[in-house]
């Protein structure tokens, strides 16, 4: 029996060509009876992210496979031209989806939401009745492989992103978050994953003031916050920890001279400001002042790039144990009916 993987993702396509592809919950059990219905194809699991669109099959014959699969993506897709498929066979299939499982095929190096987005993807192929004894193997042991790249590896140690960074840099400043007072000036989509990180982290109470009062109100009603008018913020300034700011404005709004009397109604406590404009929001001297914190987006992103060399030196590791289990699962094939070189 062959393993086989077909599909399309990020290093090869862009996004406009990715979403063709993609298949949704509402259909995915639809599109599975498809697949299993080509000639040869004994079992299917689907694969369906912002980044990748891969269908794993098991068959005796992966010329005809790929060839039936080729033409039902392609007329799913409605496209005119030929898109950029890959397919492999085993055991470079295997290969392939222990490698995503574990991080090393992503857009970041480590990073861990795509195991989570396998496990789905195969329990719902199973539940459908759409897998196989040899799928179901492979899968259990890629979700085994995963775990050990996890824990037996610094793949995974680190922050990833500038919300991720922000958010542990206002936990080594303050320990726990879950008291603490976040005001956001400007509601761009960087300020809300920012904020949002912070919430998952137990902040309970979110200021939002925009110029736009609409959107302010939009996003303190998403995050369980209150909104409150631009030209007011300074009002609810006193009680806050963190200041995150991610306006739009031609220039600083946050100086050292507007800073420094509202200091001192704080009663001495400390301010972490995360500066997340381009142009930024406040004024560089603003963090020679005592008891403010300041980070603005390259500090964050440099942080950010410290993280993925760790992980990026990891790599090799990571590698040497897929290639062991790579090699155990292929053992595991020859030793059961319908396998097939």
């Amino acid at each position: 029996m062959n393993i086989l993987c077909t599909g399309l993702n990020y290093k090869n396509s862009p996004l406009e060509i990715r979403e063709k592809f993609a298949v949704g919950n509402h259909e995915l059990e639809e599109t599975l009876s498809s697949v299993r219905a080509i000639d040869g194809l004994a079992g299917a699991v689907i694969l369906s992210t912002c980044n990748r669109v891969e269908f794993y099959t098991a068959s005796l014959c992966p010329v005809r496979a790929f060839e039936g699969l080729r033409d039902l993506l392609h007329t799913r897709a409605g496209l005119k031209v030929e898109a950029p498929l890959y397919f492999h066979d085993t055991p470079r299939s295997v290969r392939h989806l222990f490698r995503v499982v574990s991080g090393l095929d992503s857009m970041v190096i480590g990073e861990t939401e795509i195991l989570g987005q396998v496990k789905k993807a195969y329990l719902a192929a199973a539940e459908m009745g759409a897998t196989s004894r040899h799928l179901n193997k492979l899968f259990q042991q890629s979700f085994r492989v995963a775990k050990h790249v996890r824990t037996e590896t610094r793949i995974t140690r680190g922050t990833t992103s500038v919300g991720s960074v922000a958010v542990d840099l206002a936990g080594k400043i303050f320990g726990d978050l879950s008291g603490k007072r976040v005001m956001i000036l400007g509601a761009g989509d960087t300020s809300e994953r920012t904020a949002r990180s912070l919430v998952s982290r137990g902040v309970r109470t979110v200021i939002v003031s925009n110029r736009t009062f609409e959107r302010a109100a939009k996003l303190a009603e998403e995050i369980g916050g209150l909104a409150i008018h631009f030209d007011h913020w300074q009002n609810a300034f006193a009680d806050v920890d963190i200041l995150i700011c991610s306006t739009a404005a031609p220039g600083t709004i946050l100086t050292r001279e507007k800073l420094a009397p509202l200091m001192k109604s704080r009663g001495g406590r400390p301010l972490f400001v995360i500066d997340l404009a381009v142009p930024r929001d406040v004024e560089p001297s603003v963090n020679d002042m005592e008891g403010v914190f300041l980070y603005d987006i390259d500090s964050l992103e440099e942080i950010v790039r410290q993280s993925l060399d760790v992980r990026r030196s990891e790599v090799a590791r990571c590698e040497q144990m897929i290639s062991t289990q790579v090699g155990s699962f292929i053992n595991w094939l020859q030793t059961h009916p319908g396998f097939r070189a």
